[in-house]
Order: C-alpha cells, then structure tokens, then sequence
C-alpha cells in the first residue's frame, strides 16, 4: 500500500492481499484442492499439512464465508494471474481526454474552418470537445452574435461527424462554452 500526506490528492492504492499458509488463523477451513475439487471442511493445520506434501501453498481464496474457504495452489503463479488479468482490464480501459476548441466572435472563416478540422479530429480519436468562445471587452454587448457562432460551429461539425451535445451552450464569465461527444 502507497503511504499518501494528509494533504495529499493522491489516495493509497488498496491491493488485494491474501492470507497464505500459517497466516490463516481460524480453527476450520473449507478446502478446496489444487484440481478444483472440494475436501470439504477440515482443520487448518491437517489443510496445512496437505498444501505442504504437495509443495504448494495454501491461500485463503474467501475469507468471508463461514467457514473460509481455502484453496491449495501456488502462490507465486496466482499472483502472476491476477496481476495479468488488472493489466488486461486496465488496457482495455479508453481515458476519455476533453479537448478544447477556442473561437471568437471575430474569427476568420480559414481560421473556423480549420478549428472544424481540429474538432473532427479530435472526435474521431473518441474524446470529448469542449467549445469556447471567448469575449472581450466590448464584444460583450453583443451576446446573441457569440450563441449563433457557437452555434453554427456546432452544427457545421454535426455535418461531418454526427455528435451529441453533452452540455448545452452555457455562459460563463461572459463567455459561451459546450461540449460535444461524437454519436456511438
């Protein structure tokens, strides 16, 4: 377990741990072989007794149940299994990224049409795009211009990559931001 500061943002990594061998400690256990067959409920040292002849571990599989259920196997191999099966889980986890895509209300049309290619892209690659529009000074008297630009950006990356909008047009701070997904 990672030791983590009070004021730390990180918090501890919990792995699971299992009991092995002379660290279980309850009087009777449910053993279950090295086949997968089930002995049935025995001691906990005549379990250990048999793990041992067969040079293998004894590991508490379910600690929970009543009584807990051990399993004769080797230790070493389990851990590798299960620590390749987080990796695979974890692989196929995609982390979605929000992008950001930044307008004006006095942006060229070049320049809109290659913020549309950026957007495309970035929707294609499976992220989120979040759209900013940004007013200054007195282009604040203007708010209905920036909510059709924003708009019509919109709907011109609609043309080419049907979307979702996640968050609707919102303003914040004077200024106009959304997001959009691309549809699955």
């Amino acid at each position: 377990m990672r030791i983590s500061h009070k004021n730390s943002r990180y918090k501890p990594v919990q792995q699971k741990r299992h009991r092995t061998n002379t660290f279980i400690k309850t009087p009777q256990v449910r053993l279950i072989d090295e086949n997968g067959a089930n002995i049935g409920v025995i001691d906990t040292d005549k379990a250990l007794d048999m793990a041992q002849e067969r040079g293998l571990d004894l590991v508490e599989v379910s600690p929970l149940a009543d009584p807990p259920v051990v399993k004769i196997v080797d230790y070493s191999k389990l851990k590798y299994q299960e620590e390749k099966e987080r990796r695979k889980e974890k692989a196929k986890q995609k982390k979605v990224e929000i992008k950001v895509v930044k307008l004006s209300l006095r942006i060229g049309e070049h320049d809109t049409n290659v913020r549309i290619g950026q957007a495309e892209k970035f929707l294609g690659q499976g992220d989120k795009v979040k759209i900013e529009l940004i007013m200054k000074g007195r282009e604040h008297q203007h708010m209905p211009l920036g909510r059709e630009k924003i708009q019509k950006f919109i709907d011109d990356v609609n043309q080419l990559v049907p979307i979702n909008t996640e968050q609707a047009i919102a303003i914040t701070g004077g200024n106009f931001s959304a997001i959009i997904v691309k549809k699955i």
